[in-house]
């Protein structure tokens, strides 16, 4: 019994040993199991709750220590160089698309192997104030000697870099060596991205709450940062971190966006783990351009945004709105405005289709009538045609009286001063009659086209001012007659979420200070598609930037424009035949072929007349009808002539009969020393030929001093060509003014240097003007070889010199002539011994147009 006594309790001490042990290993499980699942999803779940700046990611030191905006860097030109992989590259693309949407100036480099560098300072003042590499590996490996000058001319004028890294593989790579303390991994898929609150990059950027989910591509680059000198500026979390190596640690936030702050070696610099298809990087961008400019390529945080409601009253049966869209509009416009100051919708009627729809939807056209004191109001045409197709002013005019007799029948304000043209016809391409009734039926002020200069790309879009009357850029959003359904919107519902979740419209608003967005009638009823954009937009806008958003009326908004860019003002007109969208909104009556196929662009006292009365010899070459008031010369390019637009140019030339083997022409003298006479035709006519007649240019400049004085010009009269160019800054206004209409049109180089600017040199034929005047029939022949005209002239008998004019003229029949008028070819008294000493070969006027230095004191 005592045996069995004890080895009974030996069995129960046995049970509670096993019993104790078990409870242990439960517990210790439990805490593992627990404390392992806090590991996993601790911070994602703190940084759900917007704690961004508390995620747990690799040390990086005291990251916002002596963080700060960098000084202005004065000193250098606000211009970006820009090192691409090659013209084509889609990175490069991009970079150069954000830069001209932001309005900022740039220069493309293709990036060398070894680094090699273009000119970077001019006249001890730094060209560039911003470097950008598209591949950073390029700038990590430059060689020694190019490092050290980049290096040296980026800490003496404040410049900052921004780089892209693309990893080849997913190993990491480090560069201590070249002076960046981090490594890379690359070729990655990151998820539950956030923003830095403590980054001094952020300025457009708002830190916002961790944005959950899948980042696109799966070609990304983290960086694991191993110096406090650099700062985390977005943060993401690698989708699979075990298979890296070195794996990295599960469920931490990696940088994607390092800021190096320049504390190593006084360079900042930006590097992104990716290219710009992420929203986010490309708003972080933006603001990376502006703080290592020191804010001067910088976007401002004001934006104007209207909205335009094109077709009121407009639409088929079953597309419009009815009674709950009309209150659901006014709704959408209170809503708006507690993001958006001062928002109003904008409608545009055409009275012809009141009541033209269902029972229900002509009830919404009463409701709207009803409510139009909360509402903006412009016209479209009456019957909604377009425009360009009535010729007569007279008719557009009836037609605009009948919509304003609506609108006064039924309260619509009509004291806007804006209006649009139904398809922007007659705005761009301009149709001079919708201009004219425009202003005298509505008092227009203001229009808004997307078709100035083209439709594509949008961020090219402008302003200009035609007649008085202020157009604007206007843009879409994605929303047509025919996109009426969430569910069968054009690419799927997600295609319209993107473009309104930091895609093109979100980044339309980015972009642009001032936003016309066209929407339609169609937009609000049905699904109200219209009302969705624009809600979702302003939320989106107001959770990811620090934008001010606000709307002023039509005409307040086109000077605010003008204000900001008041370069806009004049136009650049375009060949319409150039583009499609432009033919098909310009009249059919009008043809590009009376535009010219070659200038004659001078300069004056040089033989321009006698080439241009040569030139008409020709059968095949047609020039322009003489003005009124500059004779045979049009001074379009040059002039405020350009400002009454192509179809006042275009009423100069004849139409030809032959539009492919006549060639039109136009002569003016101007245009050679004018400055916008260049970029002007090149815009209009790109493939024009240009033909200049250069001769000394002290005798050019000589012979306009007696051309002035044959005209009694009160100057010229007064003071001899010797007092003229010697003149100093001190001399009379007039003198002064006198000198330079000598002496400017003879800096050759200069003016042909801007020609050379727009048109390629084989366009350019630069004609011996001394030849033309003894031996005009050789070099006619080179003329007409480089016009390519079909059928070849034969000056040597159609000239004959005339020896009692002294120069050559036209043979006629019967052995009669047509000489140059008695204006043409004086003989002047020959300039004195001080003025050819002063103008002598050896002088720089001779080679650059400037006297020496003995004989004049006139500087540029």
């Amino acid at each position: 019994m005592t045996f069995v006594r004890k080895l009974h309790r030996h069995f129960r001490r046995t049970v509670l040993l096993l019993a104790t042990l078990c409870t242990v290993s439960v517990v210790l499980s439990a805490y593992y199991l627990y404390a392992g699942s806090r590991r996993e999803s601790g911070p994602a779940d703190a940084d759900a709750e917007g704690a961004c700046g508390a995620a747990r990611h690799p040390p990086h030191g005291q990251a916002a220590a002596g963080s700060g905006r960098l000084p202005r860097a004065s000193s250098a030109d606000p211009t970006v160089l820009v090192f691409v992989e090659s013209q084509y590259s889609a990175l490069g693309q991009d970079i150069v698309a954000v830069l001209e949407s932001g309005r900022f100036q740039y220069h493309t480099e293709i990036a060398p192997g070894k680094g090699d560098l273009p000119a970077l300072t001019e006249n001890a003042k730094g060209k560039y104030i911003l470097i950008i590499y598209e591949n950073i590996l390029k700038y990590v490996h430059m060689d020694a000697w190019n490092r050290s000058l980049l290096d040296k001319y980026c800490v003496e004028y404040g410049v900052g870099v921004i780089g892209f890294h693309k990893a080849g593989d997913k190993s990491a790579q480090s560069f201590p060596g070249r002076g960046f303390p981090f490594s890379a991994h690359g070729n990655l898929a990151v998820r539950d991205c956030c923003i830095n609150p403590q980054s001094p990059l952020l300025h457009v950027t708002k830190s916002s709450k961790l944005d959950k989910g899948s980042l696109p591509g799966t070609d990304w680059t983290v960086f694991q940062i191993n110096h406090s000198a650099y700062q985390p500026v977005i943060f993401a979390k690698v989708k699979t971190p075990e298979n890296l190596s070195p794996p990295l640690s599960k469920g931490a936030f990696y940088a994607t966006v390092i800021h190096d702050r320049g504390l190593h070696d006084g360079i900042q610099r930006v590097l992104f783990g990716d290219n710009l298809s992420f929203w986010l990087h490309k708003l972080i961008f933006l603001d990376a351009v502006s703080f290592l400019s020191g804010d001067r390529l910088t976007l401002s945080l004001d934006r104007y945004v209207l909205v335009d409601i094109d077709d009121i009253f407009v639409g088929k049966e079953g597309t419009r709105m009815n009674v709950k869209d009309v209150k659901a509009l006014l709704e959408t416009q209170n809503l708006l405005r507690a993001q958006i100051t001062n928002f109003t919708f904008n409608l545009g009627f055409s009275g012809k289709f009141y009541h033209t729809g269902s029972e229900e939807e002509d009830a919404g056209d009463d409701l709207l009538l009803r409510s139009a004191a909360q509402f903006w109001w412009f016209p479209h045409m009456w019957s909604h045609m377009q425009p360009h197709l009535f010729h007569n002013e007279s008719a557009l005019m009836e037609q605009m009286a009948l919509n304003k007799k609506f609108a006064t029948e039924h309260g619509i304000p009509t004291h806007m001063g804006y209006a649009v043209a139904p398809h922007h016809s007659g705005v761009y391409p301009v149709h001079g009659q919708l201009y004219e009734a425009w202003k005298k039926v509505w008092g227009i002020q203001v229009t808004s086209t997307e078709e100035y200069p083209h439709l594509k790309p949008a961020r090219h879009r402008r302003g200009f001012v035609h007649k008085n009357i202020m157009v604007l850029p206007r843009q879409t959003c994605g929303l047509f007659t025919h996109t009426i359904f969430y569910q069968e919107y054009p690419g799927g519902p997600r295609e319209l979420d993107n473009s309104i979740q930091g895609g093109e419209l979100f980044f339309t608003v980015l972009l642009n200070p001032i936003s016309i967005f066209m929407t339609h009638l169609s937009n609000y009823g049905n699904d109200r598609l219209g009302s969705y954009t624009f809600v979702n937009l302003a939320n989106f806008v107001q959770s990811w930037t620090n934008l001010r958003l606000q709307t002023l009326p039509p005409a307040q908004l086109a000077h605010k424009y003008f204000e900001l860019f008041p370069e806009q003002r004049d136009p650049l007109w375009q060949n319409p035949c150039d583009d499609k969208r432009h033919r098909d909104i310009w009249s059919k009556e009008k043809t590009c072929d009376r535009l010219p196929k070659f200038l004659v662009i001078g300069p004056q006292k040089t033989g321009t007349t006698a080439l241009y009365l040569f030139l008409a010899m020709h059968p095949s070459i047609l020039s322009n009808s003489p003005s009124p008031k500059t004779l045979e010369e049009v001074q379009f390019f040059n002039r405020n002539n350009y400002h009454r637009g192509i179809d006042w140019y275009m009423d100069f030339f004849p139409v030809p009969s032959n539009a492919t083997t006549d060639l039109l022409f136009e002569k003016s003298a101007n245009y050679f020393h004018s400055e916008e006479a260049p970029r002007r035709a090149a815009s209009l006519v790109p493939k024009a030929k240009i033909i200049t007649i250069l001769i000394d240019p002290s005798d050019r400049a000589y012979s306009w001093y007696q051309h002035q004085r044959l005209h009694e010009d009160p100057t010229a009269l007064k003071f001899s060509f010797y007092q003229v160019i010697s003149a100093g800054p001190r001399a009379p206004a007039e003198l002064r003014a006198l000198q330079k209409r000598c002496l400017v049109p003879g800096w050759y180089a200069s003016h042909i240097e801007r020609w050379l600017v727009y048109f390629p040199p084989f366009q350019l034929l630069i004609i011996d003007g001394q030849q033309l005047r003894t031996d005009p029939a050789t070099v006619m022949d080179e003329v007409q070889k480089f016009l390519g005209v079909s059928r070849h002239y034969n000056y040597s008998e159609a000239l004959t010199f005339d020896s009692h004019k002294g120069f050559w003229c036209q043979l006629l029949e019967e052995g009669k002539t047509k000489c140059l008028g008695k204006s043409k070819g004086r003989k002047y008294p020959p300039m004195g011994p001080d003025l050819q000493a002063c103008l002598s070969p050896s002088g720089t006027i001779k080679r650059t147009g400037w006297p020496t230095a003995r004989c004049l004191f006139f500087t540029r």
